[in-house]
């Protein structure tokens, strides 16, 4: 499979560049400053750019049968943008859903699931330094939605930098829950294996590791 990449040279990407080239897949990461990349990892295919800019973009995307939205920011009270734009510009070259697949990372505090991170999570640390972003991070959300292309957009927990488990939850109702905390490993674990075998098409999942059972 071809994979094409945005932010992956940090985080929740670079552990998917890893992990989809382990598996063999062809990988493509579109980067600003290609030096980031992880060197232990063989075969990558790099696209010097912006992930705002139309040409980047678009030189990314050709030809690939999925694209992967990892980008981050550093937590700021300036308007953010960044996730709109470039999800703006992949699905600007996806028409229909005949198209590549396109996995989108937004995260705990966008849409429904804002409220469900934990009482320092959601009443300091999200007004304080992230409401700006997920801001952003609900319009990348909505131009989605109201695109035809096959997305899946994905919400984990409070992300650490842990060893892949492939053990997490995979949850669609948050109705009384909390999301814990979840590996950037095992989230670009479930990227790779919901590319390899579809179950959540055209819809939303937050993840997180498994949570203790109530007795």
């Amino acid at each position: 499979m071809k994979i094409a990449i945005l932010g992956g040279t940090r985080g929740i990407g670079r552990e998917l560049v890893r992990r989809a080239a382990e598996s063999g897949h062809q990988v493509t990461v579109l980067a600003r400053d290609p030096s980031r990349l992880d060197a232990a990892v063989q075969g990558l295919t790099v696209v010097k750019g912006d992930a705002c800019d139309r040409d980047a973009v678009a030189k990314l995307v050709a030809d690939q049968d999925a694209i992967c939205c990892c980008l981050g920011v550093p937590p700021s009270r300036k308007p953010v943008s960044v996730f709109s734009e470039s999800i703006s510009l992949v699905v600007d070259q996806i028409p229909d859903d005949d198209g590549p697949r396109i996995l989108a990372i937004t995260g705990v505090g966008a849409g429904d699931s804002r409220g469900h991170g934990g009482f320092l999570y959601d009443k300091i640390i999200f007004p304080l330094l992230l409401k700006r972003m997920y801001e952003d991070k609900n319009r990348l959300e909505q131009l989605l939605r109201d695109s035809k292309a096959n997305w899946t957009i994905i919400r984990p927990g409070l992300l650490t930098n842990g060893p892949q488990t492939g053990k997490y939850e995979i949850l669609e109702d948050l109705t009384g829950v909390t999301l814990g905390k979840i590996s950037r490993a095992d989230v670009a674990d479930f990227m790779v294996s919901e590319l390899e075998q579809p179950k959540y098409e055209r819809r939303v999942v937050n993840l997180c590791s498994p949570r203790k059972s109530r007795t």
